[in-house]
């Protein structure tokens, strides 16, 4: 079985080189994303039945899938400018990679809104994205455009891929059925991505810690735009109160373990 078959699996507990001679493949990301492509087109199985859902769960459901939109968005745009700032080979084959998931992740999330009814997915995120996740998006690709291989990563495939990956799952615990089976697809695809972001930068700054203060400048910077995509990420799933601490201490995590607070 490969790493990747196993839902549970964490790439950044690999050690260096198990991480470069798995994760950083082409055929690694063949055989991970292969069992739960096989047989689910748009990321669904036939079998998996369609619930009725009442007009406001229905629109916000609209609503999150907009912003997911969004979000990966911002990612595929973002992966494919850093296909060109890779810093060597195995990078450029791991960022592939990531277009190729984040465009899969746009189109499945596209589809979804399409089974709601939506016939004019452009037009309609636009009118309920967050406009604080649109703020993370210029300042992802700015970064991107600017040629910042470190920084663009960290927002990327630290701070995005961390803070999906935390609103992803607890969606789908409480999901329709649909949702919930295209969400699990994507969060595997998630944990891979922000693995990479922690392996590469970690690398990167144990060689030349004078990396750090860039990367804590950026993070300075987005904090307030990453809390206010938080919050209204969880207000449109309508997360309780209670469980918000629990939810932002995983995605702090993500962070915390490059040392950056």
């Amino acid at each position: 079985m490969l790493l990747g078959d196993d839902e549970d699996f964490d790439p950044h507990l690999l050690d260096e080189d198990a991480f470069v001679g798995e994760v950083q493949t082409f055929e690694f990301w063949f055989g991970a994303v292969e069992g739960y492509l096989t047989g689910r087109p748009y990321g669904r199985s036939a079998a998996t039945p369609e619930i009725e859902l009442d007009d406001i769960r229905q629109d916000r459901l609209i609503t999150t899938l907009c912003n997911y939109c969004v979000g990966e968005t911002a990612a595929l745009e973002g992966a494919s400018g850093l296909v060109r700032l890779a810093p060597n080979h195995h990078a450029k084959v791991f960022m592939a990679t990531q277009v190729v998931d984040e465009a899969r992740h746009l189109e499945v999330f596209l589809r979804r809104l399409g089974d709601l009814g939506v016939t004019d997915t452009d037009a309609e995120i636009r009118k309920r994205a967050n406009p604080a996740l649109l703020d993370f998006k210029d300042s992802l690709l700015a970064l991107v455009d600017g040629g910042e291989w470190d920084a663009a990563v960290f927002a990327q495939n630290v701070i995005l891929e961390s803070m999906e990956f935390t609103v992803f799952r607890s969606h789908a615990e409480n999901a329709d059925p649909i949702t919930a089976e295209v969400l699990h697809g994507v969060i595997s695809d998630e944990r891979r991505h922000f693995g990479f972001g922690e392996n590469d930068l970690g690398r990167r700054m144990a060689a030349d810690p004078s990396r750090r203060p860039r990367l804590q400048e950026v993070k300075e910077q987005l904090d307030a735009i990453v809390l206010s995509v938080f919050e209204g990420a969880l207000d449109d799933l309508e997360v309780p109160m209670a469980d918000r601490p629990r939810l932002g201490q995983e995605y702090l995590e993500t962070v915390e373990r490059l040392g950056l607070t």
